[in-house]
């Protein structure tokens, strides 16, 4: 049996599904693997990243439009598409331990990647890569693929009290 190329999946509508891949890169840059961290749908600010970079994973993030994908138009989409394509491209060519696809899952339902791309990324990953998708609304085949399917489920919420995200805990 092997220990190491595992695909994990973690997923749902709560929070800690970035966190937990998060968690997962830091233990794993911390016995000195090699780590490539993705980031859709994403911006680049997020505050998990400065560290990761500081323990040597290689970063790559790609949402130059300021907007939710519902707010955007075809054509903002459409170059959306394009950028994380090149991006996932780009990734995939950096040799790694782990490899995370944040938010991969909405990536693919969205149309927000090219699909084929990311299926082929993820099934056909070097047999000692770990790799991690993360997102709310899984495709079937990642369910089917994963090694680890973790849900994390909305029982509470700040947001709910009126509360908005805060910085350094939620993002």
């Amino acid at each position: 049996m092997k220990s190491k190329g595992l695909l994990h999946l973690y997923w749902g509508s709560g929070k800690g599904k970035t966190s937990a891949a998060v968690g997962l890169a830091v233990r794993a840059l911390g016995c000195g693997n090699r780590g490539v961290f993705v980031q859709f749908l994403k911006n680049g600010t997020s505050h998990e990243l400065a560290p990761l970079r500081q323990l040597g994973a290689e970063i790559f993030w790609g949402k130059t439009v300021e907007k939710f994908t519902f707010e955007m138009s075809e054509a903002e989409k459409a170059a959306l598409k394009i950028e994380h394509t090149e991006m996932l491209r780009c990734a995939l060519l950096k040799p790694c331990d782990l490899m995370i696809l944040d938010e991969a899952c909405a990536a693919w339902q969205l149309n927000m990647v090219d699909q084929d791309l990311l299926r082929r990324a993820v099934m056909g990953r070097c047999e000692d890569c770990e790799l991690v998708l993360t997102g709310r609304d899984p495709a079937e085949w990642m369910f089917k693929a994963a090694d680890y399917c973790t849900e994390m489920r909305c029982l509470c919420h700040p947001y709910a009290k009126g509360i908005p995200a805060r910085e350094g805990i939620e993002y």
